[in-house]
């Protein structure tokens, strides 16, 4: 591990923290999204990461909806909070148990706002009433469908059918967003090469109705051409 590697893992360490620590004391959803924005913004900052929206004129300014995302890096959630800046909707971030019980990002997960998905209880009731429950209050859900990391040499890989029952059983509209970067990549880059710049591009898609009887997946390849 290079010395830049070492600096930028005990920032983003401390970084994570102190804002996980500060959104425990915040219960109002939209000042936990200005202080999630802040602190997305600072550690892309230290990264020396841009993020470019592309077709920001298709983001609605408020309202409820089931964000979905691909997903090949850490950053990700990162890249969703700034590209919703200048919204008002707020979304609680499903989330593995792996992420809750984690040293780094355990604190910060389970106070910005987030739903624990566990996959190891046979019922999942409880994950769904969660859900009903915080979008009754007025939250939206962001989820990555693919339901882990793409960790393979494919643009996409298969999206699981959970996200749909989210959004029939709430009747959210369904707001598809792709970031088009390969943002593991680009944290590689920026944790090896000091002082390298880079952009990391988010592309909003067109609205999905929750009632949808086509493939969500296909549309969604078809919207953003993967």
């Amino acid at each position: 591990m290079n010395l830049n590697k070492i600096k930028l893992a005990l920032y983003a360490l401390l970084l994570t923290n102190k804002f996980g620590f500060k959104l425990k004391n915040i219960p109002m959803p939209l000042d936990k999204k200005r202080v999630r924005f802040d602190y997305a913004q600072r550690l892309l900052s230290k990264l020396k990461i841009d993020v470019k929206v592309a077709y920001p004129e298709k983001l609605p300014k408020d309202g409820q909806y089931l964000l979905i995302s691909n997903h090949r890096g850490v950053i990700d959630p990162l890249i969703v909070e700034l590209a919703l800046k200048d919204t008002n909707i707020f979304g609680l971030w499903i989330s593995k148990k792996e992420l809750y019980n984690s040293p780094f990002f355990g604190m910060f997960v389970r106070n910005a706002g987030s739903i624990l998905l566990d996959r190891e209880k046979s019922q999942m009731s409880g994950f769904f009433s969660d859900i009903k429950r915080e979008v009754k209050k007025g939250s939206s859900i962001f989820i990555f469908p693919e339901g882990t990391r793409n960790k393979s040499d494919k643009s996409l890989i298969e999206f699981k059918e959970g996200f749909r029952i989210i959004a029939l059983k709430n009747r959210l509209p369904i707001l598809p967003v792709y970031i088009r970067t390969h943002t593991d990549e680009v944290l590689g880059t920026s944790l090896n090469k000091k002082n390298t710049h880079q952009t990391v591009t988010i592309e909003i898609g067109d609205m999905i109705d929750y009632r949808e009887k086509n493939n969500i997946e296909e549309l969604y390849k078809d919207m953003f051409e993967i």
